[in-house]
């Protein structure tokens, strides 16, 4: 506990950056993994690369039925995403910034404006010409119904998930709001994620040199092992609910 949290009395605000390694026991597949998505298909990252996307219709006719087929929708939180959510509860000062866009967080009960969803959300779909906006379900039951790549219903542009395609910059305002976030923290996590896309990956670092106590909780090494204070290989799902209950304790 930092000297500032003794004398104020206050309990240490917890920042967590959680990557694609908290959601894979809920059967949502890693992207960079050693078994990762893009590893077994490099050709499937056409298929959310904007400049791609937007250039060629059979692109965008094969990411809507990715989208249909994927388990994101229905994946349901495991005990990574609840114990996030249980520390939040515990009244610990939690924020998560999260690289995942599968809205598990939420569904665990982590309150939405508690989580900075840095790449967006597949649970909605956003034009690319007017910006309307809707829930993801609502566009794939077009599909279902036969629309191959649905336009906009408001405008007649082309419709894309709500997330951050390879290609796009990551919106500033969300990303200021993270760095704001690392940089006031006192203990900093970064959860099954492998700290090598910038600039989300930079908030480790960000949070530690603004004197955070970095953890890294993840299968593979990563950039930042040798700032942090503690690293844990164990298997997401059975290392993090005791060491946030861990943290909880020292925090009260």
């Amino acid at each position: 506990m930092s000297a500032t949290t003794e004398s104020t009395g206050r309990r240490p605000l917890v920042a967590i950056l959680s990557g694609a390694g908290v959601s894979t026991d809920s059967g949502i597949p890693d992207y960079r993994g050693p078994n990762g998505v893009w590893r077994r298909d490099p050709e499937a990252q056409k298929l959310v690369t904007y400049d791609y996307y937007m250039a060629d219709p059979e692109i965008r006719r094969r990411s809507w039925q990715m989208r249909r087929t994927n388990r994101t929708l229905a994946a349901e939180p495991n005990a990574a995403h609840l114990a996030i959510a249980d520390l939040e509860r515990e009244g610990v000062p939690v924020r998560v910034l999260t690289q995942n866009v599968d809205g598990l967080h939420q569904l665990a009960g982590t309150p939405a404006r508690k989580v900075l969803e840095l790449h967006g959300s597949a649970r909605s779909f956003v034009c690319t010409k007017c910006a309307a906006r809707g829930p993801m379900a609502d566009a794939l039951a077009r599909v279902e119904a036969g629309e191959a790549d649905p336009p906009c219903l408001e405008c007649g542009g082309i419709l894309k998930s709500a997330t951050v395609m390879f290609g796009e910059r990551l919106d500033p305002a969300v990303l200021g709001e993270a760095a704001a976030i690392a940089e006031a923290c006192e203990v900093f996590l970064a959860v099954g994620t492998s700290l090598q896309v910038q600039p989300a990956a930079g908030l480790a670092g960000l949070a530690a040199d603004h004197g955070a106590r970095l953890i890294v909780v993840n299968a593979e090494p990563t950039p930042y092992d040798d700032r942090a204070a503690e690293v844990v290989r164990e298997p997401i799902g059975t290392a993090l609910p005791p060491l946030l209950t861990r943290l909880t304790a020292e925090s009260a």
